[in-house]
């Protein structure tokens, strides 16, 4: 299997919107510049899972989940890394 270049991979995190991506996941509330949600990782009652799309990432305050788009796409769908990429 080929190695799938760091800029490229750059590139496409650049062009990903991770609130759009999430979003079709999970039902994301405005709170400020960010988003919030109940985390899909670990059972919860409150939100403690938010998205930056101007850091285009996501962490989640209760169990410490976090990462990029590719990141979110290989924990929430179980993808490998390349399939994520793609």
């Amino acid at each position: 299997m080929a190695r799938i270049p760091a800029n490229f991979i750059d590139e496409v995190l650049a062009r990903v919107d991770i609130a759009e991506l999430i979003g079709k996941r999970l039902t994301l509330k405005r709170k400020g510049k960010e988003y919030s949600a109940r985390c899909p990782f670990h059972d919860e009652r409150s939100a403690s899972f938010f998205v930056s799309p101007q850091k285009q990432f996501y962490h989640c305050f209760g169990c410490g989940v976090h990462g990029s788009a590719v990141g979110f796409l290989m924990n929430y769908e179980n993808m490998d890394f390349s399939d994520a990429v793609e």
